[in-house]
């Protein structure tokens, strides 16, 4: 079932591409959640960006403030993509389920809707492994659909997919479960730049590793 979704969340990222930059970059919740971030950083931070994509505006946004990035994202076109986009920072086409990265390294970890097609369980786990990844006190900038669906069949931007979710108090507890504690939370309903993509709502949460 894991890797069937791995397979997945790839071919759907694949076949979309650079549209999924055009359709979600412009976010005003994406930005102020990176702008937080940033707050929290020391200089040169070290960061970890989970679903980097095509690297824009997260890696991107980081490497220009001074902060080396990993990116890890299952998609193999996406990762090409931000390789060329972004040559400052790092990507590898990897499950974050299964790449094995070095504990307590990460200043910050960026997860921004990358854990929508895993399981409910596989996103507690995932979010207790960020939790090891990060360095005490660390940063985790973390967003999600915040809707109470499991395993549900959806259209995205004209791709089928299969995506979990928790509402939006269920995941703040998942994540504070995890180890963290919430320095900074927004919720907004976005319209994409897309004309196959519907308004969503959106849950942004900045936390520290407790």
């Amino acid at each position: 079932m894991e890797e069937d979704q791995g397979r997945t969340a790839a071919a759907v990222f694949d076949e979309l591409g650079a549209e999924y930059e055009r359709a979600f970059a412009g976010s005003p919740a994406r930005h102020a959640s990176l702008q937080r971030l940033l707050e929290e950083l020391p200089p040169h931070g070290q960061v970890l960006d989970v679903g980097s994509g095509t690297g824009r505006p997260t890696a991107q946004l980081l490497t220009e403030a001074g902060h080396t990035v990993l990116g890890v994202d299952v998609s193999p076109v996406m990762v090409e993509l931000a390789s060329r986009q972004v040559p400052e920072a790092s990507f590898v086409c990897a499950d974050i389920r299964e790449v094995e990265l070095e504990e307590g390294k990460f200043d910050a970890v960026c997860a921004y809707f990358s854990l929508l097609q895993m399981s409910r369980d596989d996103q507690v786990r995932v979010l207790r492994k960020l939790g090891r990844l990060l360095v005490p006190g660390g940063v985790l900038a973390v967003a999600t659909v915040p809707l109470d669906v499991e395993d549900l069949p959806v259209v995205f931007m004209g791709q089928e997919m299969r995506v979990s979710s928790f509402d939006a108090e269920a995941f703040t507890e998942k994540v504070t479960a995890a180890g963290f504690s919430v320095l900074w939370e927004r919720s907004d309903l976005f319209a994409p730049a897309h004309g196959a993509a519907v308004p969503e709502p959106e849950l942004f949460l900045v936390c520290r590793r407790t």
